[in-house]
């Protein structure tokens, strides 16, 4: 009788152990299910987006997804470079009657190599503002990998007037 007593309590307990981590995990996807609607970290019309982070902006009715950093050639703090480098990030953007659509924004304009800070898409112009951390010489840009932050900023597209229509 003993022996069931004890089997009967390491099974109760093992149940509400199920139970807790069941909650726990089910919090946790909340969070990270939940998307931002918002414009408080707007700064001087600059939407800042952490690795990975999601938002949907209401004045712009769209999503935009922050995917990462796929080239950051970036000279490091500290050490003399020959090209100052460059920093490419993964923007995901879908309007709300559009598909997703990747736009690969760099910190700056060099056709040559196809690197461009400006995006068209959905009648607004993106451009990639800002990408924080820089490079340290120590660590390099592989001790960065998901704590970047970018700095994004959308305008709507100007349409040039046309002085031969009536």
């Amino acid at each position: 009788m003993f022996h069931k007593a004890i089997i009967f309590s390491l099974g109760i307990f093992a149940l509400t152990g199920c139970d807790a981590q069941k909650k726990t995990k089910a919090d946790k996807k909340n969070t990270e299910m939940s998307t931002n609607t918002t414009t408080s970290d707007q700064k001087n019309g600059i939407i800042y987006l952490n690795e990975g982070e999601n938002k949907f902006l209401r004045d712009s009715d769209m999503n935009v997804t922050f995917k990462g950093i796929s080239e950051d050639s970036r000279c490091p703090e500290g050490v003399n470079c020959i090209w100052a480098g460059v920093a490419v990030a993964q923007v995901e953007v879908m309007g709300t009657s559009t598909r997703p659509m990747m736009l690969y924004l760099a910190t700056m304009n060099h056709p040559g190599k196809n690197y461009r800070q400006s995006a068209d898409f959905n009648g607004r112009t993106i451009t990639l503002e800002e990408v924080t951390p820089y490079p340290k010489a120590e660590g390099g840009t592989s001790a960065l990998a998901g704590k970047y932050k970018i700095g994004i900023s959308i305008k709507n597209m100007e349409i040039p007037s046309d002085s031969t229509k009536k």
